[in-house]
């Protein structure tokens, strides 16, 4: 019905930078909100950045002036750029959307994830 397809995802060293892009397709009448989310080894999932249609944007507290969300004029694709990479944001980042696939009702879709190693 709505499938999100992450890519971007690779090796850097320390400092670098990654570009995250997620592209939502299928039956959807809106698309809310799109977002990212990380989970590293042993750790719990959590929120790193979020748009909505409305264009309220989110960033956690530690990626603030490192990433930068944004979207196309279709908010059908959401980017992150991620600069000055740190080991500790390594983690399998995620896509999130909140959508309506119809008029009636909206649903919570989720990637499969992109692998982002931070190692020198």
């Amino acid at each position: 019905q709505v499938q999100l397809v992450e890519s971007g995802g690779g090796l850097v060293q320390p400092g670098g930078s990654l570009r995250l892009s997620c592209e939502a397709s299928g039956s959807i009448y809106s698309i809310n909100s799109m977002g990212w989310y990380r989970q590293a080894p042993g750790l719990q999932r959590e929120l790193i950045a979020s748009i909505s249609s409305a264009g309220s944007i989110y960033y956690i507290d530690s990626v603030k002036g490192r990433f930068t969300i944004s979207r196309d004029s279709a908010e059908s694709t959401v980017y992150l750029q991620m600069n000055s990479l740190k080991p500790e944001d390594t983690a399998v980042y995620y896509c999130h959307a909140n959508v309506n696939p119809t008029y009636y009702y909206d649903m919570d879709f989720w990637g499969r994830g992109t692998l982002v190693t931070v190692s020198s």
